[in-house]
């Protein structure tokens, strides 16, 4: 995998920039910025050994590819000194514009933005990422460039690392890359995983292509040649490509179940011609040479896809018996199929400002993914990301004729979000085409939207059950939030006042700027508001926050015990565990393992006291025979169940409140807890009251999270 030995050159690299850019000045700046990259870079060199000037001249070559701008091609030269040399934005900023030095500041700002080790969350990580992202789109092309070439160039790394990289690539930047729909870049990043996250698979597949690699190579240059043939008699102008099916790609199919005699286009030949009518001719022509497969032949032009590809597609029985994929394209639509929506990113046409105002849209979607998430699930938040990234798209309009991209499924409310989340908010109805549908409506490509609103109207919470996008979702779950956030400061506030006059204490004497200040301190608030919120939502009771005020105040680890239980009553269990065959029996929790919904469960018949349900592992049963009955728990209802879990700290410091607030978070209330201090740590052991394992398990990931915690387990 590694690349080839002979490193660009700038002369080389100059020759296909003047392809894209003509204009002298713009021509002498970006000989300026190279110049000025390599005397910082002098000297330098990169961990497989090369000068490390090469790395910022392959990423401009990648780039260029792309058809960018000028701007775009200086700020890759100079991706990387901010980094390397300490170069400030005021000074780029001088020398190359506010652009340059701002597209590289967002570059150098995400390339600091890593996993650090294993157990870091990925969905973290891919927030960091996103709010980086989401400045400027050439800060994309730049930024999967630079992935690009060093996975390229990953073998000088250790192994570890290697996995690391390909894990973020496929994680982050190949979703991105796909929305982009940049298929030249996104292709070779998933060999380029593919090699390092699972060897085995990428060689046993090469290996079966090596098989026959002369042959297939033989045959395809022999199935050229004859197409070559073909339409050079009919006088026809047109380029001709041939590959060999990406070792990623026979993965997929593989991993859907495919045999690999199944797979028709191992071997591909892409035909460039001027304009569609000679596509078509040319698809015509290799049919009468060719028996072609039925049900293989999309015509993607005539009816192109919803991303905006088009292309011919047939699948021929060819040269030596061999199947070909054979497509027929314009240069256009070979442009826009490799690079997407880049492919026009630099071209002086009137059609440009709507080609970049979709771009936007993609960079909107990433800005509102991790504008509102902040308290969310972090694995629900990486599901909603993967599924805004790579789902299939429609292309709707506004009627004035804008374009807006929304995933299949889409909505009228989440049409109305997208254009701003003010009208998503004062939504009251939709015409699309000129036709009144229910806010439910799923919208098709080309349809006309008009969104009706009224200043008086407000989200409703119904419609969280049909929108499509994270966005929608997340600016009415904002919207409520913030509604509840009041509420509960309003609460707050009544809890205090009402405590005071119980003490026939005076609130502007307790609660005066002096004793304000000291409160918001000692528990880390930022004012007033957030004291309200506090007793709102019984973080602290209004009693202790009276106490703050006087000398003689309570530990925090007092105030915490008020919210907490002392004990609970056992109660009888037989509506919630169902016991094979037998019903309406005395059914208990074990005490010794505590088992909850969804724990894999066993029945112990006791002597008197009808049957104990067990964890299936647990070590007071899991070598009994007799007396074991199978039990199972009953999906119906919804009870919450009693567990003990362990958590450990890794110093002395207490850390109980942050703990306690991970549990209020994810409404899991706590019935007991103890703390034991070590010398190196705290100890706590909780007694929870949770409805299932699930809820259990994200509660233990968000402690996990926590970077003060060595570990949690249940008791």
């Amino acid at each position: 995998m590694k690349e080839a030995d002979n490193n660009i050159t700038f002369l080389d690299l100059y020759e296909k920039i003047k392809d894209n850019i003509r204009d002298t000045e713009e021509l002498l700046k970006i000989k300026e910025a190279y110049n000025y990259a390599i005397e910082l870079h002098k000297g330098m060199k990169r961990l497989n050994g090369d000068d490390f000037i090469t790395h910022p001249l392959y990423v401009t070559d990648i780039v260029n590819d792309l058809n960018v701008d000028a701007t775009t091609i200086i700020a890759a030269l100079l991706h990387e000194v901010m980094v390397t040399n300490d170069v400030s934005f005021e000074t780029l900023k001088e020398k190359f514009g506010e652009d340059v030095a701002i597209i590289v500041e967002s570059v150098t700002k995400i390339n600091k933005l890593e996993l650090t080790d294993d157990s870091e969350s990925s969905a973290i990580y891919l927030r960091k990422v996103l709010v980086g992202l989401a400045t400027d789109v050439r800060v994309l092309f730049i930024k999967l460039a630079d992935r690009l070439h060093n996975m390229r160039t990953n073998y000088a790394i250790n192994p570890k690392k290697q996995k690391q990289k390909a894990y973020e690539t496929k994680a982050v930047l190949i979703p991105i890359a796909h929305r982009l729909g940049i298929n030249s870049i996104k292709s070779e990043l998933e060999n380029l995983c593919l090699y390092y996250t699972k060897p085995d698979v990428y060689n046993d597949i090469l290996e079966k292509l090596n098989e026959t690699q002369k042959e297939l190579n033989d045959t395809l240059e022999e199935m050229k040649a004859n197409i070559t043939s073909i339409l050079t008699e009919q006088g026809l102008k047109f380029q001709i490509k041939g590959r060999v099916k990406s070792v990623h790609s026979i993965y997929n199919k593989l991993n859907t179940g495919r045999n690999w005699n199944d797979i028709y286009d191992i071997l591909a030949i892409r035909v460039i011609l001027d304009n569609v009518d000679d596509c078509y001719m040319a698809f015509g022509l290799v049919h009468s040479k060719y028996r072609p497969i039925p049900k293989r032949f999309k015509d993607y032009i005539a009816m192109p896809k919803a991303n905006m590809y088009q292309s011919l597609h047939t699948t021929v029985y060819g040269a030596n018996g061999h199947l070909f994929e054979v497509q027929f394209r314009t240069f256009e639509m070979d442009e826009f199929a490799e690079k997407g929506m880049a492919s026009h990113w630099s071209y002086k046409e009137k059609g440009t400002k709507k080609v970049q105002h979709i771009m936007e849209q993609k960079l909107e979607m990433f800005r509102n993914l991790i504008e509102t998430h902040e308290n969310v699930d972090d694995i629900e938040f990486e599901a909603e990301v993967k599924n805004d990234m790579l789902a299939e798209m429609i292309y709707v309009y506004t009627p004035k004729g804008d374009v807006i991209e929304l995933p299949k499924g889409a909505t009228p409310v989440d049409f109305a979000y997208r254009i701003h989340s003010d009208v998503g908010d004062k939504t009251v109805g939709a015409i699309v085409n000129d036709v009144i549908v229910p806010l439910n409506y799923e919208l098709n490509n080309n349809d006309i939207v008009k969104i009706n609103t009224n200043i008086n109207a407000t989200p409703n919470k119904d419609w969280l059950g049909f929108i499509k996008t994270s966005q929608a979702k997340n600016k009415i779950k904002a919207y409520f939030s913030k509604q509840e956030r009041v509420f509960l400061i309003e609460k707050g506030k009544d809890i205090l006042e009402k405590e005071l006059r119980k003490r026939k204490l005076a609130f502007n004497e307790v609660m005066n700027d002096t004793n304000i200040i000291k409160i918001t301190k000692e528990l880390k608030l930022n004012d007033l508001e957030d004291i309200y919120l506090a007793i709102g939502t019984i973080r602290f009771t209004a009693g202790y926050i009276i106490s703050l005020t006087n000398e003689t105040h309570d530990t925090v680890e007092d105030a915490l015990m008020e919210k907490v239980n002392t004990g609970h009553l056992d109660k009888d269990y037989k509506n919630d565990v169902i016991v094979a065959g037998i019903p309406d029996l005395l059914v208990n929790i074990a005490k010794c393992c505590k088992p909850v919904k969804g724990d894999q469960i066993i029945g112990y018949i006791t002597r008197g006291d009808g049957i104990t349900v067990h964890k299936k592992d647990c070590a007071n049963v899991i070598n009994e025979q007799e007396r074991i009955i199978d039990v199972a728990w009953n999906d119906d209802n919804e009870t919450s169940y009693y567990t003990d879990i362990v958590i450990e700290a890794l110093n002395n410091k207490n850390y109980l409140s942050e703990i306690i607030a991970t549990f209020t978070k994810r409404n899991i209330c706590i019935d007991s807890f103890k703390t034991k201090e070590y010398t190196d740590g705290y100890s706590y052991q909780l007694s929870v009251k949770v409805d299932s394992k699930d809820s259990l398990d994200k509660v233990i990931v968000d402690l996990e999270n926590l970077t003060f915690i060595k570990s949690v387990r249940r008791c």
